[in-house]
């Protein structure tokens, strides 16, 4: 959450001439609720589910860049299933600046809107303890703590384009 998967995802896209879906506004597309509306209504289990087969259709579409929720590759084989239908890319941010971009966003993110201070940073360790070992199983691992302008993320598409192609 905060790491910039959609601002990258959108940025590598538009280099590589490829269309770019951020599966969360797919999802709220196709449903026609928000994100959160369809976890108060539904549930975590069943956005999880809805999540794992808009996930899947999107995965089968070619030449397109897709930007998950933070939450995608934790859950029913997503990983395994984004791994095997193309290139995963995992931003690696400290906590430090994961903490930093959540404070600034909070308030659009009902799972923050409540939290400050060290009771922010102590829910965003404890997520990224738990989901960290799904997100290094990602092809490649791209450090981000740096993409807080539009030169800097410039910068993290030539590199990322890079990796890609070597």
């Amino acid at each position: 959450m905060g790491a910039g998967k959609t601002t990258l995802g959108k940025a590598l896209a538009k280099q590589m001439n490829l269309s770019f879906i951020d599966l969360d506004s797919f999802i709220e597309g196709r449903y026609h609720q928000t994100i959160r509306r369809i976890f108060e209504e539904k549930g975590e289990d069943s956005f999880r589910e809805i999540e794992r087969d808009l996930l899947r259709e999107v995965g089968e579409f070619e030449d397109v860049v897709i930007s998950t929720g933070g939450g995608t590759p934790c859950f029913y084989g997503n990983m395994a299933f984004m791994n095997a239908t193309g290139t995963t890319v995992y931003l690696k941010l400290s906590v430090d600046e994961l903490v930093k971009r959540a404070e600034t966003g909070k308030d659009t993110r009902p799972v923050l809107k409540n939290r400050s201070g060290e009771e922010l940073k102590r829910f965003i360790v404890t997520s990224l303890s738990e989901r960290s070992r799904y997100y290094e199983q990602a092809s490649l691992v791209l450090p981000a703590d740096t993409m807080n302008t539009e030169a800097e993320t410039d910068a993290l598409v030539r590199c990322l384009e890079k990796m890609l192609f070597s």
